[in-house]
C-alpha cells in the first residue's frame, strides 16, 4: 500500500527460525499453513505469462543514474522533468507494484526545483545531484512517517533524519519516497500491509525485507534505492529482481536512524541497476559518523578510482562443492559461466574451501532473533497482538533465547569470521551464487509474505547470505543471465573487509561483458 505524504493509510527483514532442533515439518507449522503450501509448490508450478523484456536503448526510466546524471549535468536533462517523469510512472504502475510506502510528490518536486536551479548557477555537487531516488521505510526522514512495515509504527514521525538520508540529500539526490518492506526487516509482511509484486512476473519472489526497494528499482520507479542487509535483505531483492546490490562491510555505512532488526548485524546499502551506480550510492552513504558509535573510522577510499582496471591478474576464489551442491542447475551454469568470462578476461580461478556453515547458520537465528527481541523488549510482549503473524515467532524465540545460547553463538560467530577472513586473504574475492534458484511463486501466503521456494535443505538460500552477514564481509550482487521463463539469475562476489573497490571493479568488469543490465521488465 502506499499513500501520498498528506494521507493516513490504514495500518498497514530475514526468515522464519530453524533452531537446532526443528524439523522440516515443525518449520512449516511455525510458517504457518499458507505459507508453507507457497513454499511445497513455489518451484514446481509451470509459469504462466512471465513478462516479456525490453533491451538495449533503454527508455528514459530505465537508463543508468550515471546515465541521466551526465545529462543533468551537460544541462540536457532538467531535474524538475526527470521527477515529474518518476513521479508519473509511480502514479500509473505502482497500485499494481506496491513497492512503495510513502509517496513524497510535493516534497521531491520542491527539492527538483532546488537542484536544477542550483546546477544552472554553477553549482554541482556529483552524479546524485538532481537525481531521483527511494529509500526504505526503515530509515527515519524528517517530518514523515518511517513504519518500518510494522502496523505498532504507521503512525510515528522522526524528528531528524537518518544518517544515510542526511548524505543523499546533501549530495543532491532527489527523494522520491519511502519503500515497502517486510515488518520489522524480518521475513514475513504485516497482514495489514501491501506485499511488493516482481515486475518480472508478479506471482513471483521478491526477497523479502528490501522487496520495495528491489521492486522500485527493477521497475524504472528510481533510479537507485537504499535497501539493508541482516541475513540477505539486500541479495534477495536484487537477485529476485535482477540488480546490482551492494552490502558493505559492517559499519562502513551508518546504522544510525535506521530502525534496527539486530544491530550486530545489520547493513546498510545502495540497489540500482548497474555497478557503477552502486558505486556512485556507495561513495555518497559511506564513510564514519559520531552519530554510530560501530561505524568504521576507515577513510572510504574514491570507489571510481579503478573500477575500470579490469581482471586481469586478479585471483577469484571458487568453491565447487559449496556453489553447486543443492543449487539449481541454471544456477549453477549460470555461475560457471561468469568465472568463464572472468576467465577469459585474464583472471585466475583459484580453488578454495568455504567453512562449514550449518552450524554458524544457526548461530545466525539465535543472535538475530534475540537481538530482535532486545530491540523490541518494550513493546513486545506487551503489545503482541500489533504485530503480525511472520513476526511474532521469531520475537518469541529471541525472547525464550538463554545466555548460554547467545554466548555459544557469538563463539561459533568468532570462529566462522576468522575461517572466512582467512580464506578471503588468498584471493581477490570469492565467487558463488547469492540464492540457489531463480524466484519461485507463491500464491496464498501473501500475508506472511512472499515465501522464498523450497527448499532442498532448510535453509538452502541462507547459505549463501547468512555467513557474511556474520562475518560483515562485504558482498556485490549482480545479474547474470535469465531463465529460459524469462527470470533473473544472479551471481554473488565476496570480498574482504574495507575491500568494497574491488568488488565494484569485478563486477564493473563483468557487466562490460555482457548485456543482462541492459534487459528490463516490461511493464
Amino acid at each position: 500500500m502506499k499513500c501520498d505524504e498528506s494521507y493516513s493509510p490504514p495500518l498497514l527483514h530475514s526468515r522464519i527460525l530453524p533452531p537446532s532442533d526443528l524439523n522440516r515439518r515443525e518449520l512449516f507449522a511455525l510458517m504457518g499453513g499458507s505459507a508453507a503450501m507457497a513454499l511445497q509448490t513455489a518451484c514446481s508450478i509451470a509459469p504462466q505469462q512471465v513478462s516479456s523484456v525490453v533491451r538495449s536503448e533503454s527508455p528514459l526510466h530505465y537508463q543508468g543514474l550515471m546515465e541521466v546524471a551526465r545529462s543533468i549535468r551537460s544541462g540536457d536533462l532538467s531535474p524538475v522533468e526527470l521527477t515529474q517523469l518518476m513521479l508519473e510512472r509511480i502514479q500509473n504502475l505502482d497500485d499494481g507494484l506496491e513497492s512503495y510506502a510513502t509517496v513524497l510528490s510535493d516534497r521531491a518536486l520542491e527539492h527538483a526545483q532546488l537542484r536544477e536551479t542550483e546546477i544552472r548557477g554553477g553549482t554541482y555537487r556529483g552524479p546524485l545531484h538532481g537525481v531521483p531516488i527511494a529509500v526504505k521505510d526503515l530509515c527515519y526522514t524528517r517530518g514523515v512517517r518511517t513504519m518500518g512495515g510494522m502496523a505498532l509504527f504507521a503512525d510515528f514521525v522522526p524528528d531528524f533524519d537518518a544518517t544515510v538520508v542526511e548524505r543523499l540529500e546533501a549530495s543532491g539526490a532527489v527523494l522520491l519516497g519511502k519503500l515497502n518492506l517486510s515488518e520489522g526487516a524480518w521475513d514475513a509482511h504485516h497482514p495489514e500491509f501491501g506485499v511488493p509484486k516482481n515486475p518480472w512476473d508478479r506471482r513471483r519472489w521478491t526477497g523479502v525485507s528490501s522487496s520495495g526497494s528491489g521492486v522500485a528499482t527493477a521497475a524504472g520507479l528510481c533510479y537507485g534505492s537504499i535497501g539493508t542487509d541482516t541475513g540477505g535483505s539486500i541479495r534477495y531483492p536484487c537477485a529476485a529482481n535482477g540488480l546490482v546490490g551492494l552490502k558493505p562491510t559492517y559499519g562502513r555505512v551508518s546504522r544510525h536512524g535506521v530502525l534496527p532488526l539486530a544491530p550486530t548485524l545489520d547493513h546498510v546499502g545502495p540497489m540500482t541497476r548497474r555497478v557503477a551506480d552502486a558505486a556512485a550510492i556507495f561513495s555518497v552513504i559511506a564513510g564514519p559518523d559520531p552519530k554510530d558509535l560501530t561505524s568504521l573510522s576507515e577513510p572510504v577510499p574514491n570507489t571510481f578510482g579503478g573500477i575500470e582496471n579490469g581482471v586481469k591478474g586478479l585471483r577469484l576464489g571458487w568453491d565447487r562443492t559449496y556453489g553447486t551442491t543443492d543449487v539449481e542447475p541454471q544456477v549453477a551454469s549460470a555461475i560457471e559461466a561468469v568465472l568463464a568470462e572472468l576467465s577469459e578476461q585474464g583472471a585466475e580461478i583459484v580453488d578454495v574451501r568455504v567453512p562449514d556453515i550449518e552450524e554458524p547458520i544457526r548461530a545466525f537465528f539465535t543472535i538475530c532473533s534475540a537481538e530482535a527481541a532486545a530491540v523490541h523488549r518494550e513493546t513486545y510482549p506487551s503489545r503482541a497482538e500489533e504485530y503480525g503473524p511472520g513476526f511474532r515467532p521469531m520475537l518469541e524465540q529471541g525472547t525464550n533465547t538463554t545466555g548460554i545460547a547467545v554466548a555459544d553463538a557469538f563463539r561459533i560467530r568468532a570462529e566462522l569470521s576468522a575461517q572466512l577472513r582467512q580464506m578471503l586473504s588468498t584471493v581477490d574475492a570469492v565467487v558463488c551464487p547469492a540464492v540457489w534458484c531463480a524466484p519461485g511463486i507463491y500464491s496464498d501466503a501473501q500475508i506472511l509474505g512472499a515465501p522464498r521456494p523450497i527448499d532442498p535443505s532448510p535453509w538452502a538460500n541462507d547459505t549463501f547470505t547468512k555467513p557474511t552477514d556474520l562475518s560483515g564481509s562485504p558482498t556485490l550482487t549482480m545479474p547474470c543471465g535469465f531463465t529460459s521463463d524469462g527470470l533473473p539469475l544472479s551471481v554473488q562476489f565476496i570480498g574482504a573487509h574495507l575491500n568494497e573497490a574491488m568488488l565494484l571493479r569485478i563486477g564493473q568488469a563483468y557487466e562490460l561483458a555482457t548485456d543482462w543490465h541492459s534487459i528490463h521488465p516490461n511493464i
